[in-house]
């Protein structure tokens, strides 16, 4: 409930502050007074995006806050916990465009986007963001309000959530199947180059060790040579080196005892005796491993240029990198068996989704039909009783493929005439024609959808007499519930308020400046009699008056 108002340097508004009451709130006001700036600033508050021409004192900040009273409203606490706002009792809103045109918001004090402050003043004033005359003819608004009256809610919920999982299990899917198919494009090439890969059948560092292996047999007959010849230096021939040191040692051993540095020279020429004796045993060892092998130097350099080949083909240096791409292949081409399993998979879960989502549909489809006839006799009854009796709604439901609302097509169809040609409502109602269809709609479904404060702005357009006494009759049933704050020119309708404030334009500083102040019952009986018979009331408009105020 919207409790207080405050304006600040807004369009022709100094300073003007409103405490509205809990229940049908009324403001009048002669033509041009500035009602609908006051709507205007009060749509601000509410996520409005916001013109910078409405700042005519560019010295100063326009500053516009409301206050409204939030205790036992479960959703608005939970919006506040979810974007981390203090939780206050009482909810502070406040726009201010500042002198260089820049916006701000804040929600207890503290700063806020756009998006979210559209999204909390859907909570706090329905109607007005969701319920205007102009969507009416919004698919959308007619669905909302047929699952209103149907109380789908809980139902729609599951719904959607099966919806969408089935929507992205969908998505899935074709991605896969997409995937799938190009798979099976390079599945061909790929098992070619595998093959390839495969029937050579590389070992780890293979090439590499054939490389050097290569080098030693075709240079063996070279090899064994120099071998043979360091060999025979070493242990043969007619004075072999190891000989010669063995010699050389036992010549100084002898001599040992008589110098203390010779026994460490003795050992160390046994010591290089003995390792002279084993690189010789290994030369002859290495000699006899060594054969020139022509058959297998040919079988070596056909696996070497075989080898080759792939990795010039694949553009890489090295058998570990050949291997490397033979497992990718691998990997690939079981890829394309392993998509197959998911594609299965999701196929089944597809089907499971959409099951359940036909099923919710159904059920959601039923429950909004046996809606349908009550809703249009009761819409119907109540045109007639604001003025309207040859003024009929239709509803056309029909059935869709499954969609986020259901498997409905929902239109409201209207006829103003009793002609029987049933068309959309947005094509063949006026606009005070669709003022009252609006109204008879929002009586109907304010209840179940638990709208604390509703907004009329000269919703009572076109309508006079008894037809605008009902409209008012409407407006107090409905204000005992909830807040109502309606802008009118009906003296039946001002007559139904809790609070009459009235709109005026006064002098300031040679300005023309917008005020408003709050009547007391002598002074609503007076603004009511000379909306009924001009700016000098007779004795009978004054009887009037106080009739429409006590009754």
């Amino acid at each position: 409930m919207l409790k207080h108002l405050s304006i600040n340097n807004y369009a022709i508004i100094d300073a003007l502050d409103i405490d509205f009451s809990g229940g049908m709130n009324i403001i009048t006001g002669e033509t041009g007074a500035g009602k609908s700036i006051i709507v205007g600033a009060l749509n601000l508050i509410l996520g409005a995006r916001a013109d910078t021409n409405a700042l005519v004192n560019k010295e100063q900040k326009c500053i516009i806050e409301g206050v409204f009273d939030t205790k036992d409203q479960k959703d608005i606490d939970l919006f506040l916990k979810a974007n981390d706002l203090d939780e206050q009792g009482q909810l502070f809103i406040r726009r201010e465009i500042t002198t260089a045109g820049k916006t701000r918001a804040f929600v207890n004090d503290t700063p806020v986007n756009l998006s979210q402050l559209h999204e909390l003043s859907e909570k706090l004033v329905d109607l007005h963001q969701q319920f205007d005359t102009l969507s009416l003819s919004d698919s959308q608004f007619q669905v909302n309000v047929i699952d209103a009256l149907a109380d789908t809610q809980a139902k729609l919920s599951a719904y959607r959530a099966d919806f969408i999982k089935w929507k992205q299990t969908l998505k899935q899917l074709s991605a896969l199947e997409l995937q799938q198919q190009q798979f099976e494009k390079e599945s061909d090439y790929n098992q070619f180059q595998l093959d390839e890969l495969a029937t050579l059948d590389l070992k780890e560092n293979e090439l590499e060790t054939i490389d050097a292996e290569l080098k030693t047999l075709t240079h063996a007959e070279e090899i064994k040579s120099t071998l043979n010849s360091v060999y025979a230096e070493l242990s043969e021939g007619e004075q072999p080196l190891t000989q010669q040191l063995k010699r050389l040692t036992n010549l100084l051993s002898s001599y040992n005892r008589y110098h203390s540095g010779l026994p460490d020279i003795t050992d160390r020429l046994r010591s290089a005796q003995i390792e002279l004796d084993d690189i010789a045993s290994d030369l002859e060892r290495l000699n006899d491993s060594v054969q020139y092998d022509a058959e297998k130097i040919e079988q070596l350099n056909e696996r070497m240029s075989a080898g080759y080949r792939l990795q010039k083909k694949h553009g890489v240096q090295s058998t570990n990198e050949l291997l490397e791409i033979q497992k990718q292949l691998e990997e690939k081409l079981q890829a394309v068996l392993n998509i197959d399993d998911q594609i299965n998979q999701l196929k089944k879960e597809a089907a499971i989704s959409k099951e359940k989502v036909l099923t919710a549909g159904a059920q959601i489809s039923q429950q909004r039909s046996k809606q349908l006839p009550a809703f249009e006799k009761k819409v119907n009854q109540m045109l007639a009783q604001v003025g309207m009796p040859n003024a009929r709604l239709k509803v056309s439901a029909t059935s869709q493929e499954p969609a986020p609302n259901g498997m409905d097509q929902i239109e409201f169809l209207f006829d103003a005439n009793k002609s029987g040609q049933f068309k959309p409502v947005s094509k063949v109602a006026s606009g005070g024609e669709l003022s009252r269809l609006m109204l008879c709609i929002k009586s109907l479904v304010a209840e179940k959808m638990d709208m604390p404060t509703l907004i009329f702005d000269e919703i009572d357009s076109g309508i006079s007499g008894e037809a605008a006494k009902q409209v008012g009759l409407i407006m107090k049933s409905l204000a005992a519930n909830r807040q109502i704050i309606c802008i009118t020119h009906q003296p039946q309708i001002a007559g139904k308020a809790d609070a009459h404030f009235f709109v005026y334009k006064e002098l300031k500083k040679e300005q023309v400046k917008t005020n408003i102040r709050r009547l007391n019952d002598d002074e609503r009986i007076s603004a009511i009699a000379k909306m009924l018979g001009g700016e000098n009331p007779t004795a009978a408009a004054l009887e009037n008056a106080r009739e429409m105020v006590a009754g």
